[in-house]
Order: structure tokens, then C-alpha cells, then sequence
């Protein structure tokens, strides 16, 4: 009991309380306004995206490590980048990088459908039994090179890529539809980062920067080594 003699506060209800806040206190006060997404945010379980040891901090404002060299995006971050996504109910969305399947537990929910790619067999696995622990039977997670994107689906209205980029790859925008949106963090020089948001129109695409965000490279799209003799 707690020191007034009441119950216990459960795991579950303490996960709840963070949710709550992470959502009112990190989000809604920091231009975050769509209604639908504040309001999957405030009934996804994000502790169940994290290994058992950050569980407790699943709700800060923080990217969280989940596998080498892989990491949750900050809760604001990944909310400001779907937000101006603009996500439509019809939408076919590409996520590249579905690590646990956060993001995609999100997007399956505003959208039609969303193809997930993830390089690393252990996260795309753990991706898939999130998603069919949560019922979001319109997402597929699919086992492949980051880096190539998901053909095979394209065009897509919408794609997230889940991490940090240094340049935005051609392999990747050209699965884009006509008026499709691409949103992720790329690199500006310094070491700092940007939300960016990518259009395609008439087949350009154009892309302009959102905020100030740096988060860890996703691999397969750092910078290349600079030479040095």
C-alpha cells in the first residue's frame, strides 16, 4: 500500500498517467493540434515498443534505443512529422524503418494501409507481434534493405522515413504518388537536424523544413565517409 493506506498504483495505471501527460504536457502544448492523432497517441500502449528496461521512461520525451543503432523517435518529433503528413483515412502509407512498429501502430490507424520495411529481423519480428497483439490488421511488415523502400506497394500516398537521413534518396521518393507527401529528419550541416517535408508534384519533388529535430542516423542513410588523403 501507499503511504495513505490505499491500493498500490498498478503498472498499468502509472502507464496511463504518463500517456496522459506525455500527451497534454509534450504534445498538444507544442502545435499539435489533429484531433485523431491526439487521440490514438492518448490510447497506444508506447510501452509495449521498448524493451522491458525503458519501460519507465516510455512516455518521456526521448528517443529510446531498441535494438543496435536503432532508436524510437522522440514522442514530438514522430507526432509533428505525421501531423504535417497530413493523413487522409484513404491513404496507402510506406514506413521505412518500422523497428517495434510504433509509428505503424499509429499510421494503421489513420490510414488505409501501411506497408512497414525493417532490415533487422529481430525488430521486424517484434514489429509483427505488436501489431497483431493490437488488432492492426491493415499493416505488413516487410523484411528488406531500408534502403530499397517497398516497390512492390508503390505508389504511396504517404511515406515516413524513421530516422535521421542525410540526403533524401531517389530509390525512395520515386514510390511516392503524385501529390504524395514524404516526411523525416535530415541532417543540416553542423551535426543538427530538421523535420522535413517532401512533395511530389507533376513528378518533382520538392521538400522545405518544418522545425529543428536531431535523432540518431537510420543505417544504410548517414553520410558517406568524407575522403581524406
Amino acid at each position: 500500500m501507499n503511504p495513505q493506506g490505499n491500493a498500490p498504483i498498478s503498472a498499468r495505471d502509472l502507464h496511463a498517467k504518463a500517456r496522459f501527460n506525455m500527451v497534454e504536457g509534450q504534445i498538444r502544448t507544442n502545435r499539435v493540434s489533429d484531433a485523431k492523432l491526439l487521440a490514438v497517441l492518448s490510447d497506444l500502449p508506447r510501452q509495449v515498443f521498448v524493451p522491458a528496461a525503458f519501460a519507465s521512461i516510455a512516455y518521456v520525451d526521448t528517443s529510446i534505443r531498441i535494438a543496435q543503432g536503432r532508436y524510437l523517435l522522440e514522442p514530438l518529433v514522430l507526432s509533428r512529422l505525421i501531423q504535417e503528413a497530413v493523413v487522409n483515412p484513404e491513404d496507402k502509407v510506406l514506413i521505412v524503418g518500422a523497428g517495434t512498429g510504433y509509428s505503424a501502430a499509429i499510421l494503421a490507424k489513420l490510414a488505409a494501409s501501411v506497408v512497414a520495411v525493417e532490415s533487422d529481423p529481430d525488430l521486424a519480428q517484434s514489429a509483427r507481434t505488436n501489431l497483431l497483439a493490437l488488432g492492426d490488421t491493415n499493416a505488413q511488415v516487410v523484411a528488406a534493405p531500408l534502403t530499397d523502400g517497398c516497390a512492390e506497394h508503390a505508389p504511396y500516398d504517404i511515406i515516413l522515413i524513421d530516422g535521421m537521413i542525410a540526403e533524401l534518396p531517389s530509390r525512395i521518393s520515386d514510390q511516392l504518388a503524385d501529390m504524395g507527401r514524404l516526411v523525416t529528419i535530415q541532417a543540416k550541416d553542423g551535426g543538427y537536424g530538421a523535420g522535413m517535408l517532401y512533395r511530389k508534384l507533376g513528378g518533382i519533388v520538392s521538400g522545405r523544413a518544418l522545425f529543428d529535430a536531431t535523432t540518431p542516423f537510420l543505417p544504410g542513410f548517414a553520410p558517406e565517409p568524407a575522403f581524406a588523403f
